[in-house]
């Protein structure tokens, strides 16, 4: 460009001696004229280069914008993906765990199907019109209270007439129930015992509860579905204040339930069918 206008100027030194003032002007004015055009153009086309490198730039921009919407669309499907597979788990696992509650309550309502039926059986064998006969459930477990003065003399572990008949009936419901086994607690007062071998209630209220034990053996009970124990003074009704209460504490209790390694069988069966119902 400046060769171009050095040129230009040179032509016109030389030309200068050639042509008149008025041509020479005339000249010098194009010249001008031709310059400014020139400045123009190459201001239009510096401000046409910066207005490139700026939508480039931009362009670049939209370029990288759109790449990371499109991975974010991506993350934002495998997470949704994720979370609808995640969340039909969570919804399986609670329909399992919903199945299994539901069949560990089914057989919950068997036993106490089978704990009413006993209650019913021993109300109807034993009868409920003596006072010093208690039938009834506690936490899930039927048991029958007797009064010491039902099966023993005061202070003596040897069995009454009358005991042979009551636990005659209760041996016909125990016998008739072989899954379930039948605890025989012997409770006392608090008055300190002591005669010959029995050194105190301890030893009054277990030797009372073996007594118990043998007699249902020799009805027919099967000695696998019995167990003695005795509780001496230390699980009273009501406070040893009177003699009446006194006479409340001593009793025998008989505990009859199923056995328990069988009712945990009952409930592995029961997640076992679960488990190939899920297979």
């Amino acid at each position: 460009m400046k060769k171009l206008l050095l040129f230009a100027v040179g032509a016109m030194l030389v030309l200068g001696s050639c042509v008149s003032k008025k041509e020479y002007a005339a000249l010098q004015a194009k010249q001008k004229e031709t310059q400014d055009l020139l400045n123009t153009a190459t201001v239009k086309l510096n401000s046409c280069l910066t207005d490139k490198a700026a939508a480039l730039a931009r362009l670049e921009e939209l370029r990288k914008s759109n790449q990371d919407l499109i991975q974010s669309s991506k993350d934002l499907t495998m997470l949704t993906q994720q979370g609808a597979t995640n969340l039909e788990k969570s919804l399986e696992s609670l329909r399992e765990k919903d199945l299994k509650i539901s069949r560990l309550q089914d057989a919950l309502s068997k036993k106490d199907s089978v704990t009413l039926a006993l209650v019913t059986s021993l109300k109807k064998e034993v009868g409920l019109d003596d006072p010093d006969i208690e039938i009834n459930v506690e936490k899930g477990v039927v048991f029958i209270s007797l009064s010491d003065k039902v099966l023993f003399k005061t202070g003596s572990y040897n069995l009454s007439s009358r005991a042979n008949e009551i636990l005659g009936k209760v041996a016909t419901v125990i016998n008739g129930k072989p899954d379930f086994e039948a605890m025989v607690e012997g409770h006392t007062d608090n008055v300190p015992y002591k005669s010959g071998v029995l050194l105190d209630n301890w030893d009054l209220s277990v030797k009372r509860s073996t007594a118990v034990v043998r007699k249902l053996q020799e009805l027919g009970v099967k000695p696998a579905q019995l167990i003695a124990a005795g509780r001496g003074e230390h699980i009273p009704l009501v406070d040893n204040d009177t003699a009446e209460n006194r006479a409340t504490n001593r009793r025998t209790k008989i505990l009859v339930l199923p056995k328990i390694d069988q009712f945990y069988t009952m409930i592995e069966e029961e997640l076992e069918t679960l488990s190939a119902e899920g297979n």
